[in-house]
């Protein structure tokens, strides 16, 4: 493996193999792009090399080693920025679970970038990031991508509730490392569609803790990001694991990441059941009366995602199909729609964009899962 020197680098240079920082973290994967906001990090964390079994190659797609069918995408204006960063990050939590199960070093600076750089895209369009959450299909390296997502949404959250600077910071990297002690969990045990038995859920109680001490002692990061995997099973009425804390003693940044992580289990598949669809979920969720949440973060939440989170697929009152782009959030029931098919069941090739506060006479009636809709006229078909 060669070693490259970071001044000489430049934006938009391209390896056909994954190129490396701090021993086997990826940091940027076969194929995409290193962009100047990057070479910008490593300096700033004054990372002075990478190393690559590559070559530098002139043209070659972004995505092209990463197994996902992105739906939409291509209705993003800027979304090959945010794909690239989302990617990137997708392989880089892979590879930390997987040093973290095998017993291998883990260093922090690539764990740092990859946070630094979800935080800087969820500032430049915070809508085509809860478009991946959404839209994001499905991909071979679920539990990572799953992990990124609680990322991104618990960012999206801390910001309506003003989160910023250092607190920002610990908030993301407490959820991006917050499962990390699952990988201390038996795969059978996480693959099982039966019931579990006591034993097993025993078990998988304990991956909090794992993931505390990782995160406290190998890592060394401040208590306030172990504390937040240590508690993100907490519940409101104090009947979680693996303390029973309640109400206002768990840690605020763990309440959140409480509310992301059942959010984005409930849109993903599980071996036990199906993925449910953006406003089912957040039906779900909403209905907790207080039990698992805290009420003022299900409230920043639902300023965050809207009652039909942005990527929804609705159907209005006049039969008319189309994508919400927009939420209010003094007004969740009554967002921006695109519209994709319209009353008279025709695909749209241009598609007109309705906001339904100012447009009253049209409302939604239904969510309309994806799937439901012929290849043709999905969106982004």
């Amino acid at each position: 493996m060669k070693t490259v020197k970071v001044v000489d680098l430049q934006d938009g240079l391209r390896f056909d193999k994954p190129v490396y920082v701090d021993g086997d973290s990826v940091f940027v994967p076969a194929g995409i792009p290193i962009r100047q906001k990057d070479i910008d990090w490593l300096t700033r964390f004054e990372i002075t090399e990478v190393r690559t079994d590559g070559e530098p190659v002139a043209d070659h797609p972004a995505d092209a080693a990463a197994p996902i069918a992105f739906e939409g995408l291509k209705d993003l204006a800027g979304g090959k920025r945010s794909l690239d960063v989302y990617l990137r990050a997708i392989d880089v939590y892979e590879h930390v679970s997987l040093d973290v199960a095998d017993g291998k070093p883990v260093e922090r600076p690539p764990i740092d970038i990859t946070v630094a750089q979800l935080l800087e895209c969820i500032r430049d369009d915070r809508v085509e990031m809860i478009h991946l959450i959404l839209m994001g299909g499905r991909t071979e390296r679920r539990i990572s991508a799953s992990t990124v997502n609680v990322t991104i949404l618990s960012s999206i959250i801390g910001m309506v509730l003003k989160y910023t600077g250092h607190r920002l910071i610990q908030l993301a990297t407490g959820a991006f490392l917050h499962d990390l002690g699952m990988v201390k969990v038996s795969k059978d045990i996480l693959r099982k569609k039966e019931k579990l038995s006591s034993d097993e859920l025993n078990q998988i109680r304990t991956h909090p803790i794992h993931a505390y001490r990782f995160i406290s002692k190998e890592l060394k990061y401040p208590e306030d990001i172990g504390v937040i995997a240590l508690q993100h099973h907490e519940r409101w009425d104090g009947q979680g694991y693996p303390r029973h804390l309640r109400g206002e003693d768990i840690a605020l940044s763990a309440r959140i990441v409480a509310v992301a992580d059942a959010y984005i289990a409930m849109i993903n598949e599980r071996p036990h059941r199906n993925s449910m669809i953006g406003y089912a979920a957040m039906k779900n969720v909403l209905s907790d009366n207080g039990r698992h949440f805290d009420p003022r973060v299900l409230k920043a939440f639902l300023e965050s995602m809207g009652i039909y989170p942005i990527g929804s697929i609705v159907q209005l009152n006049n039969s008319a199909i189309g994508r919400v782009t927009q939420i209010h959030a003094e007004a969740p029931l009554r967002p921006v729609v695109e519209l994709i098919i319209d009353e008279y069941g025709n695909s749209l090739g241009e598609r007109d964009t309705i906001d339904l506060l100012a447009k009253k006479t049209l409302f939604i009636v239904k969510a309309v899962d994806p799937k439901a809709l012929g290849p043709s006229q999905a969106p982004g078909g």
